[in-house]
C-alpha cells in the first residue's frame, strides 16, 4: 500500500476491512504485526488478501513450512524395518 496515492490509500483502508470481514481495528492490528510476533493472521483472511491483490496461494506467507510426504515417511519406515 506504500505505492498508492493518498486517495487510493484512504479507499483501500476503508475497503480492505470489508473484504476480509473484519473491523477496522482488527485490520490495523494485522497491519502492525511483526514477523516474530506470537499472533498471526488467520489463513482465510490471508487468502482473501492474496485474492484482493492478485497474488497466488501462499505468496503472502511470511515463512515456509517444510515437511515430509507420507510416501517419504513410509519409505523411511521400510528402510528402518529392513535394517533391523
Amino acid at each position: 500500500m506504500d505505492n498508492l496515492t493518498v486517495r487510493q490509500y484512504k479507499f483501500m483502508t476503508k475497503i480492505i476491512p470489508k473484504v476480509i470481514d473484519k473491523s477496522i481495528n482488527t485490520f490495523n492490528n494485522y497491519r502492525n504485526l511483526l514477523l516474530d510476533d506470537e499472533s498471526d493472521i488467520p489463513y482465510e483472511t490471508v487468502r482473501k488478501l492474496e485474492i484482493l491483490f492478485g497474488l497466488g496461494p501462499g505468496e503472502l506467507a511470511n515463512f515456509k513450512i517444510e515437511g515430509k510426504s507420507y510416501k517419504e515417511l513410509m519409505a523411511e519406515q521400510q528402510t528402518s524395518i529392513q535394517m533391523n
